[in-house]
Parts: structure tokens; sequence; C-alpha cells
């Protein structure tokens, strides 16, 4: 039986009795009624306050049902900078925004997030990821060291990724492989590359901020050159190695390159800076990787190009289809040198000739030198690497593919940037002023099904279908047949 009087009945403060009249039962109801309209007010306008005043995190959470928030809910966002301050370039997204200009937060959910997950490209399991550091091919496995924040999607805490991989393509994780734990890194573990030596052992160079945001070069070494994951590693007592030379602003003085040998048995590195808003490449040698000496002049250096991130320099053959290691010099060798620009996040790179008798090299086209020319991609693509890989004679690019997510949706995500496919680079015979570059022959084995169509006629203006079956990815290699309404005989076209 249904109970018709479900709510008990309030009594009065003078004790009225439940059973009396009925006037008397509706004067406590009605002051129990404007006591809940009043609350009621109160707690809309509290939410009012708390929207428009709240975090700043710019999240929109969806609801059951996975439904966005109407337009009205999104959060104002101020553009953030993350890096110049210490003496980096950019690494917010700020391509949309105006110094000082609020932007709305997209209103992402879970269900719209969940695709962007990248299957091929390496990333870390979460949090921040940046330039790509020391790769190298050491004991039958591939070594990529990475800008990484463990605390966060964006950038800031800076320390050393680390993952090995069999093919390039599957990557397993590795503990960390340098955290920021002294004076000379305190403020950030930054970008660094690898050397091996003749004897096989490894030693990394790496830019350490300070704990008074100076840029200093410091040496890392394995702890245990038996592993052949090089887990754990071990910073040279003595560091920093290196501090800015006399001329050199302490926020303008990273990012040491691969080591390669003269013909005096020095190793040489260069680190990029710059002198007013002229890019340099200094030059440094070394007997043992502790002490150095600057050479005169700078490897090369382009007027109004900024500051130089992330030099590289190495060879390649104008004979040969294969890489080169970076020490090999001769007469049928060309010399890349590639720079970051700090100031428009882009990575340039041209061909030139290496005078190792005086530490210089010339591009071989003054209007396409470095910063000013060529560049390695025309996407978002930067603080790129390369590395020579002795296991299969190639030389592997890497490069940062910062992407064009927002702030907010990073941190939504978990997650924050991708590296691009590892790409394999050689000369270009035929303009003699570019490279080629191509995926690493290892993302072939991520193709599941091949189909061969011959015969195909195609007519102008036509759309021919091909089954293929289902799938999320197709590539497709053409190879034409004109017939030429003068010549009965097919040639290619």
């Amino acid at each position: 039986m249904v109970d018709t009087r479900p709510f008990l009945p309030v009594s009065s403060h003078a004790g009225s009795d439940p059973t009396g009249p009925s006037e008397n039962r509706r004067k406590p109801m009605k002051l129990q009624l404007s006591i809940f309209f009043v609350l009621l007010t109160v707690g809309f306008f509290a939410a009012l306050l708390t929207s428009n005043n709240g975090s700043d995190n710019g999240f929109v959470k969806e609801n059951e049902h996975g439904s966005l928030a109407s337009p009205s809910s999104e959060k104002q966002l101020r553009p953030v900078s993350r890096g110049p301050a210490v003496g980096v370039s950019e690494k917010s997204n700020r391509l949309f925004a105006k110094d000082n200009e609020n932007q709305l937060a997209y209103p992402w959910n879970n269900s719209m997030l969940s695709w962007q997950r990248t299957a091929f490209h390496f990333q870390p399991e979460k949090n921040w990821m940046n330039d790509p550091n020391g790769p190298l091919f050491y004991k039958g496995w591939y070594h990529f060291f990475y800008q990484y924040n463990p605390h966060a999607a964006v950038w800031g805490d800076i320390v050393w990724g680390h993952a090995v991989s069999k093919d390039l393509i599957h990557w397993l994780h590795l503990p960390l492989a340098m955290v920021a734990d002294q004076w000379y890194d305190k403020n950030g573990v930054w970008t660094g590359s690898a050397t091996i030596l003749p004897d096989g052992k490894v030693v990394m160079l790496y830019t350490g901020s300070t704990t008074e945001n100076v840029q200093v070069q410091n040496l890392a070494y394995p702890a245990d050159h038996s592993d052949p994951l090089l887990i754990n590693w071990v910073k040279y007592s003595g560091n920093p190695v290196l501090v800015p030379p006399p001329g050199i602003l302490d926020k303008d003085f990273r990012d040491p390159t691969t080591a390669w040998l003269t013909s005096e048995g020095k190793w040489r590195i260069t680190i990029g800076s710059k002198i007013n808003k002229t890019g340099i490449a200094l030059v440094y040698d070394t007997k043992d990787f502790i002490y150095y000496e600057l050479l005169d002049g700078v490897l090369h250096a382009v007027p109004g190009t900024g500051m130089w991130e992330c030099v590289d320099f190495f060879p390649v053959s104008k004979t040969e289809e294969n890489g080169l290691d970076t020490s090999v010099n001769g007469p049928s060798v060309k010399h890349v040198v590639k720079a970051s620009l700090d100031d428009d996040r882009h990575d340039y790179y041209s061909i030139g000739t290496y005078h190792e008798k005086n530490g210089t090299w010339i591009p071989d086209e003054p209007k396409i030198d470095v910063g000013i020319g060529l560049r390695y991609d025309y996407g978002i693509y930067y603080a790129a690497k390369t590395f020579y890989d002795q296991n299969k004679n190639r030389r592997v690019l890497w490069g940062w593919i910062g992407e064009s997510d927002s702030e907010a949706a990073d941190m939504q995500k978990g997650w924050a940037s991708v590296q691009s496919i590892p790409r394999t680079i050689l000369f270009d015979k035929k303009t003699g002023t570019h490279l080629l570059q191509w995926p690493v022959e290892e993302i072939e084995s991520l193709r599941l099904k091949s189909y061969e169509f011959n015969q195909v006629k195609v007519q102008a203006g036509s759309v021919v279908p091909l089954d293929v079956g289902p799938a999320t990815q197709v590539r497709l290699f053409v190879m034409y047949l004109c017939v030429s309404p003068i010549r009965s005989r097919p040639r290619s076209c």
C-alpha cells in the first residue's frame, strides 16, 4: 500500500500538534519553503562566482552522456610563455595567440581525445616531451633519449627520458637516464649528444642549466659499459667541463654536438650560440672530453638568424648510397650544418665544404645558407638530431613534432608532443644542394597486406574504384603507361 504521507510533518517551534487544524500545519511549511528558496538563490550566485573566478585549467568536462558543454561555459585562457625566461626557445604552443590575448578553451571531451594517441610515432607513456637527445645504436639496441617532464604535460622540470628498440618502431621505456640533481643542471638537464669512442665506449655531453640559470656543458657516461640497455649513468665529478666563453651570454651557450675525430687525433665538437643577432657555432677541441680548447673564429655564422640551438654537423657521401660516420672526411664528402632557430622555431640546413685545419665550414650556395634557405621539414618540426647507425650503415634523422594542440588540451589528455618517424637521409646527387629523406625501412613491417592491380584503364576525369578491403591508412605506388595519340605503343609518363 502506498503511503499517502511519505514525508514526516514538520513541527513548529511552538510545539504544534501535527494532528491539529490544517492552517497550523501550513505555516511551518511556508517557512521552510522560504528558507529553501533563499538557500537556492545563495547557492546559484556562489556557483556563478566560482565559474568566473575558479581554476584556470581551461578544461571542460563532459556530462554523463559524453556531450559537450555549451559555448557559454568555455573558459578564457591567457597564453603562457614557457622557456625563454630561463634561456631556451619557446616551448608552449602560442601559434594562434597574440601576446596578452585571451583564448577560448576548446571544449574537448574524453571521446574526442582518445583517438589522438599515436600508434607508430615515438612518445612517452605520459607527460611532456621535446628535443631528441643522444640517439645511438649500442650492443644490438637502438637508444633514444629525450627531453622530458616527469610531472606534467607542459614544459618544465626537464630530465632525460630513455627508451630502447630493436627496430626504431617498437619501444621499451626504461627508467630516467639523468635527472636534475646537481647544481650545474638543477634547472634542467638539457639537450646533448652521444659519441661512441674507438674502443666502443660511450660518452655523453649535455647542457645543464645551473642554479643561477647559466648554461654549462657537462659530461656523463654509462655506469656499466657491458650493459646493452645502458640503464645507469654517471655524471663526471668535475662537471661542468665547459662554461660560456668571454663575449657569450650566460643563456646563449647550449646543445653540444656529437664529436668527430680530426687528423691530429683530437675530438672536435660545436656548440650553438649567438652574438647580437648573428647565429654562430663555436668550435672546441679535446683529447679526453674533460679539458677543451676553444678554436679561433667559429665553424660558421649567419647574420640576422639569431640564436642557434641544437646545431648538427655531419658528412654525406657524394658518390655512395649509404651514411657516413661523423668523423669521415675526404674529397668525395660534403658536410651538412643544421641549426634550429630560436627566433622562428624552424630547422634549417645547408650543404658545404668543411676545412679541418681552421675548423670552418663554407656553404656551397650562400643564397641558401643556414637559416635563410632549406628546411628539413615545412611543418611543425624542430630540434632535429642525426646519428650514424653503424648497424645498417645509414644516417638517421630524428625530429620533435610539437603538434598544435592547446596547452589545456595537452593537460587534459595527459601527454604532449611526439617524435617524427625516424628518417634515412642522403646527399641528393641531382640537385647537389638538397638532402633526400624517407622513413627508415623498418616502417614497412607495419604494413599488413598488399594488393596489385594490373591493366587498369583510367580515362581522363574518371573515378576507378579499387577494392583493398578495410583499412585506416593506404599507401599507393602507381606506374602509368600512356598511349600517345601519335604513337601506337604505350610509354611511361
